[in-house]
């Protein structure tokens, strides 16, 4: 017998942040029960696009509009949603820098908050060059760190 295919969707949208020293933003936060190093965005609602939904999560987590918006990259694989049975990931990545001036905290050292406590997050710049996929914790995320180490320093 066929395996049952998930039947919904939960579609994400992610910024790629670059910066003018090569660096790129990433987010290490306090969800759901769990420590998780990801790039900032979040989900999709309801009839609203992918270039709204990026900007409309940027000013909600990082209180910063976004400007040099480009596609990188959309999910081309199959990939479970990990919160939620019967749904299937769908990612979207865009390219693009904060407006500046800069406004958002930047952290140096990954979650750079007092307790671990859901809802809690804190940003920092990583070098392209030295971008870790191990450091994430979603196997997009992951995919995707390397696409980006690949496409800006020509290394994996």
């Amino acid at each position: 017998m066929a395996e049952q295919l998930p039947s919904r969707f939960t579609i994400r949208v992610y910024g790629l942040i670059i910066n003018h020293r090569n660096e790129v933003l990433v987010t290490d936060e306090f969800q759901l029960g769990m420590a998780m190093t990801k790039f900032p965005g979040g989900g999709m609602h309801f009839g609203e696009g992918t270039l709204d939904c990026l900007k409309r999560e940027m000013m909600e987590e990082c209180g910063q509009e976004i400007e040099e918006i480009r596609h990188f990259y959309t999910t081309d694989f199959y990939q479970k949603a990990l919160f939620w049975d019967d749904y299937q990931l769908m990612s979207i990545y865009y390219l693009a820098r904060l407006k500046e001036p800069v406004q958002v905290r930047i952290s140096t050292s990954a979650f750079d908050f007092e307790q671990m406590t859901n809802g809690n997050q804190s940003f920092r710049w990583v070098s392209i060059g030295e971008l870790n996929t191990g450091e994430f914790t979603f196997p997009i995320d992951k995919h995707v760190a390397l696409l980006l180490k690949q496409y800006l320093t020509g290394h994996s």
